[in-house]
């Protein structure tokens, strides 16, 4: 799959701009639960390398350099998620909020259910597909806030970090472009699970969460 090409346009849900003020409703909860997903994203990419240390296809003397590619590229997505962690604490913690302990996200919960659990690569490749459809939900509306928010200091931070999901978007399309094996099933996979991310995110309950949904009066 073309990473390019994807970007251009990978998402088939458009978040309302109303989604802005259901989420700032909260802020101490929203930030809350945006530090949460950074937490989960950086465990995630920490995984990956975990559980698929070497990966990808390669011939010969390429192997060790594709291998090294491949754990390098997850491993700084892991590293940008704890630094963002950071800066979400402070946020928060200056707002009078703190970091607690039970956390949910429906959004994610039905992404991940959709993985095909237990075989091998195809797992892989779903895992890898759905970073990328939460990286690249997670920028669009980091951009809604930027230009919405009325808390200035909110949304510069959002403004900074929209150019980083994108590159985390990217990088998880190319990695799957790496994997052996399942080249032939990726455009149709990615079809599908765009599908099921713009119904998750249709269906997301309303409230002052980054992957929740529309408060209606």
């Amino acid at each position: 799959m073309d990473a390019g090409t994807t970007a251009r346009s990978p998402l088939r849900f458009d978040t309302p701009a109303a989604w802005v003020a259901t989420a700032l409703q909260n802020p101490r909860l929203m930030l809350n639960d945006h530090a949460h997903l950074e937490r989960k994203a950086a465990t995630n990419a920490l995984d990956l390398i975990g559980r698929w240390p070497y990966p990808v296809a390669a011939d010969g003397a390429d192997v060790d350099r594709a291998a090294d590619r491949w754990a390098r590229r997850l491993a700084s997505i892991a590293r940008d998620e704890v630094q963002h962690l950071g800066q979400v604490l402070r946020l928060l913690q200056a707002r009078g909020g703190h970091f607690e302990r039970v956390h949910t996200n429906p959004y994610a919960a039905t992404l991940r259910g959709a993985v095909r659990r237990g075989e091998g690569l195809r797992e892989l490749l779903d895992r890898l597909l759905v970073s990328a459809l939460i990286e690249a939900r997670s920028g669009e509306r980091f951009q809604l806030l930027a230009t919405q928010a009325d808390d200035a200091e909110l949304a510069r931070f959002y403004a900074a970090l929209v150019v980083s999901e994108e590159g985390h978007y990217r990088m998880f399309i190319e990695l799957a472009g790496l994997l052996p094996g399942v080249a032939d099933e990726i455009e149709s996979r990615w079809s599908e699970l765009l599908d099921v991310e713009a119904a998750a995110i249709a269906a997301a309950p309303a409230g002052s969460t980054l992957h929740g949904g529309v408060r209606t009066p």
